[in-house]
């Protein structure tokens, strides 16, 4: 089964108890799948174990990528959470791990 690390990356980080994830498209039909199926409900299912709620998204068509951010995701923060390696930096991995189906993957990957 195609992940969506496929057909973007991405890179994350956090300030205070949140995070943000930004999700780069590998082609120009890659940044179309995202825009239409990669929605904040989507974001915030996929981490919905971590206590996430309400994901807000951004688009940013000239780097062809969606930027997500996650408030209230890491457990107070990074100095008062127990959590181990739970910090934003991780998230952007996590997100590329998701996986979807095989009939909804762009045709076209470059």
């Amino acid at each position: 089964m195609p992940h969506l690390r496929d057909i973007a990356f991405a890179r994350s980080g956090d300030k205070g108890d949140s995070a943000n994830v930004a999700v780069f498209a590998r082609s120009p039909a890659a940044y179309a799948w995202l825009r239409q199926h990669l929605t904040a409900d989507v974001v915030a299912r996929h981490f919905r174990a971590l206590g996430v709620g309400e994901v807000t998204r951004y688009e940013l068509p000239n780097l062809e990528a969606l930027n997500f951010v996650l408030p209230h995701v890491l457990g107070g923060g990074g100095s008062r959470s127990l959590r181990i390696d739970a910090q934003g930096k991780t998230l952007g991995m996590a997100l590329l791990e998701m996986a979807i189906e095989p009939a909804a993957v762009p045709p076209r990957l470059e």
